[in-house]
C-alpha cells in the first residue's frame, strides 16, 4: 500500500536570535519527520526536532552552495511524494529573498500539500535590534528592500535614478560583497554623501557588530575594519536617531565599531 504524500512546511526562522520565532514555526519543527535548514538559521532552532527527524543542511553563504537551489527543490519533492512531514527552515522570511515561491511552485506541480509559516525579516529586525527604526515620523514615511546581489539576467535590475531621491530608508540584504556599487551607483545618482549609513553584522545575536558612517565614508570603513558578511546595509537618515534609541532598547549588540 502506497503512503499518503507528504507535507512541507515553509518556515520563516526569524533573523538570527533564536527566540524571535514563531509558535506556529515551532510546532512545524516539532511535528517535522525531516528538516531542511539554511545557513543563517540559527541551530538552537535545531534542539525541537523530535528524536529521530532527519536534518539536512543545504544553507548558502557567500557563493559557497551546499546544494544547488535546484537539487533543494528536487529533495523537498522526493520527501513529499515520500509522504514525509517537512519543514524547511529558512531564515528570516521565506518569501523575502528567501526563495520560497519557487520551492512552493515544483511542490505544487506534483500536488504535494504545503504551508507557509511567515517569520521576522532582517531587513526591519536587525536595525531596529541596533536602535534604528527603518521610519520614523517627519523623518522617514517610506522604506524598501533590496537585494544586494544582481541576478544573472539583470532583469530585475535596481532603478537606481528612482531609489536614490524617491525612497527615504534603504534596506539591503547581502549587501557587504557588493556595497561599492550600491554606494557608486546611489551617489551618481543623486543621494547626499553625507546621508547616514549602517552595516550591521550578525543582527539581533550577541555577536551584533554595527559599523556607522557615511554613504561617502562606509566603503573605506569597511575595508579598514574588515567587515564581513552577512550583514544589513541601510541607508537613510533614521540612521543617526540610533544614537538616541539605541540605549532604550534591550537587545543592544556587545561589541560596536565606531
Amino acid at each position: 500500500m502506497m503512503r499518503e504524500r507528504g507535507k512541507v512546511s515553509i518556515v520563516g526562522a526569524g533573523p538570527g536570535d533564536p527566540e524571535l520565532i514563531t509558535l506556529k514555526a515551532i510546532r512545524a519543527i516539532e511535528n517535522a519527520e525531516v528538516v531542511l535548514y539554511d545557513y543563517l538559521v540559527n541551530k538552537q532552532l535545531l534542539d525541537y526536532c523530535k528524536e529521530g527527524c532527519e536534518i539536512v543542511y543545504v544553507g548558502k553563504k557567500n557563493r559557497q552552495h551546499t546544494y544547488p537551489q535546484e537539487d533543494i527543490n528536487k529533495m523537498l519533492i522526493e520527501y513529499g511524494l515520500a509522504g514525509k512531514k517537512i519543514a524547511r527552515l529558512k531564515g528570516g522570511d521565506p518569501f523575502v529573498f528567501g526563495r520560497g515561491a519557487e520551492e512552493i511552485l515544483g511542490l505544487k506541480e506534483h500536488d504535494i500539500e504545503f504551508e507557509v509559516i511567515p517569520g521576522i525579516t532582517a531587513g526591519v529586525a536587525v536595525p531596529g535590534a541596533a536602535g534604528i527604526p527603518v521610519t520614523l515620523r517627519n523623518v522617514a514615511s517610506s522604506v524598501a528592500f533590496f537585494t544586494g546581489h544582481q541576478c544573472a539576467n539583470h532583469k530585475t535590475e535596481i532603478y537606481w535614478d528612482k531609489i536614490a531621491t524617491g525612497i527615504d530608508t534603504l534596506v539591503f540584504y547581502m549587501g557587504v560583497t557588493q556595497a561599492p556599487r550600491i554606494v557608486r551607483n546611489l551617489m551618481a545618482c543623486g543621494k547626499n554623501p553625507e546621508t547616514p549609513v549602517a552595516m550591521i553584522r550578525w543582527g539581533t545575536l550577541p555577536e551584533q557588530e554595527v559599523l556607522k558612517g557615511t554613504l561617502g565614508t562606509i566603503v573605506q570603513m569597511m575595508e579598514e575594519h574588515n567587515f564581513k558578511p552577512p550583514a544589513i546595509f541601510i541607508v537613510g537618515e533614521v540612521v543617526a536617531y540610533s544614537e538616541q534609541l539605541s540605549p532604550l532598547i534591550n537587545q543592544m549588540a556587545e561589541s560596536e565599531i565606531e
